[in-house]
C-alpha cells in the first residue's frame, strides 16, 4: 500500500464514531493480522506434536486471543481469568479471585497478553499459573511497552514493541470504550481530548 493510500485508510478508521477521542492509528488492522499470523506460525511450530493451554486475562485480551487461536494449527484449550486491578497511591494491586477451570498441572501453558506495561498484572498471573505446576510456561504478548516496567517479566513472543503512549482499540479500553476498534490507536496522555475528559480516568492500560 502506498503512503497516501495508507494515510487515507487511517483517516477513515478515525472518522467512525467509536474512534472519537483517538488521536492517531499506531498499528493498522492489516499489520495486526500479518503479525498475528506470524506469531501463530511460530507457536504452531514450537508446540508441534502436542497441545498448548492458552491462558488470557479478561477483558483486554479477547480480540488478540480469539484471532491468535484461530490461526494455531495445534490443539489449544483456552482458560480465561478475571482480573481486578486497582491503583491506589501510586501502587498497583491485582486480584484474581477465580480458580482455573482447566487443569494446568503437567501441561504446556501459554499466557496470552494484550499489553505488558508495568508488568504487575502479568507477574501476578505468572505466579498464579506456576502454582498449578505446569510442565512449561511461556508468555506471548501482542504489545510490549517496556518504558514503564515495574515488575520483572520475560516475554517469549512479542507482536510489537511500542513507545510509552496510551493505547486503545483491539481489546484495549478507556473506561470500557474503544475495545471494538479494529486497530491500535493512540490517545494523547498529556492533552486528553474532550471526549475523554467527560469520563473520569481510572486504571486502564495498567497491565
Amino acid at each position: 500500500m502506498c503512503p497516501r493510500a495508507e494515510r487515507s485508510g487511517r483517516a477513515r478508521a478515525l472518522a467512525v464514531p467509536a474512534a472519537q477521542g483517538v488521536d492517531r492509528v499506531l498499528i493498522t488492522r492489516a499489520r495486526l493480522r500479518r503479525r498475528i499470523r506470524e506469531l501463530a506460525a511460530q507457536l504452531s511450530e514450537d508446540y508441534a506434536g502436542g497441545e498448548v493451554v492458552c491462558v488470557g486475562a479478561l477483558n483486554g485480551v479477547i480480540c488478540f486471543l480469539a484471532d491468535l487461536m484461530r490461526e494455531l494449527s495445534v490443539p489449544a484449550p483456552v482458560e480465561l481469568v478475571h482480573v481486578d486491578r486497582f491503583l491506589e497511591g501510586g501502587s498497583h494491586t491485582v486480584d484474581m479471585p477465580n480458580q482455573f477451570r482447566e487443569g494446568l498441572r503437567g501441561r504446556d501453558v501459554l499466557i496470552v497478553e494484550d499489553i505488558v506495561d508495568t508488568g504487575v498484572t502479568l507477574r501476578a498471573l505468572v505466579d498464579k499459573v506456576r502454582a498449578e505446576a505446569p510442565a512449561t510456561l511461556k508468555i506471548c504478548a501482542l504489545l510490549d511497552k517496556p518504558a514503564h516496567r515495574q515488575a520483572e517479566v520475560h516475554l517469549d513472543y512479542v507482536g510489537f514493541s511500542i513507545p510509552p503512549v496510551f493505547v486503545v482499540g483491539y481489546g484495549l479500553d478507556y473506561e470500557g470504550f474503544y475495545r471494538n476498534l479494529p486497530f491500535v490507536g493512540v490517545v494523547d496522555s498529556a492533552v486528553w481530548p474532550p471526549a475523554l475528559l467527560e469520563r473520569p480516568k481510572s486504571g486502564s492500560n495498567l497491565d
